[in-house]
């Protein structure tokens, strides 16, 4: 029997500002089998934009949006997260 350690652990996943490489989609894959794993998880997405609400951008240009329940207009990452892994995301997140 393996004894797993308490300390936190960090997976980054990158590609800089281009759009529509899977990013999202990987980490929402890779989080599910660490959960699987019995991992405890969490994402933390962070975009190249400041002070830019990715609900007025241009979705021809970035993809959609996705509004968590908190009313965050955030990037699709964090809904694929959500259906993925069936946890809330927020603002926070």
């Amino acid at each position: 029997a393996s004894i797993m350690s308490n300390s936190t652990k960090y997976v980054f996943v990158t590609g800089g500002v281009t759009s529509s490489l899977g990013k999202g989609i990987i980490s929402a894959s890779l989080a599910k089998l660490l959960q699987a794993r019995g991992y405890t998880t969490t994402i933390q997405k962070l975009d190249p934009y400041i002070n830019i609400d990715p609900g007025t951008l241009n979705p021809y240009e970035h993809g959609e949006c996705f509004v968590t329940d908190d009313g965050a207009e955030t990037d699709l990452d964090l809904g694929h997260y959500e259906r993925f892994l069936n946890v809330r995301t927020s603002q926070a997140n």
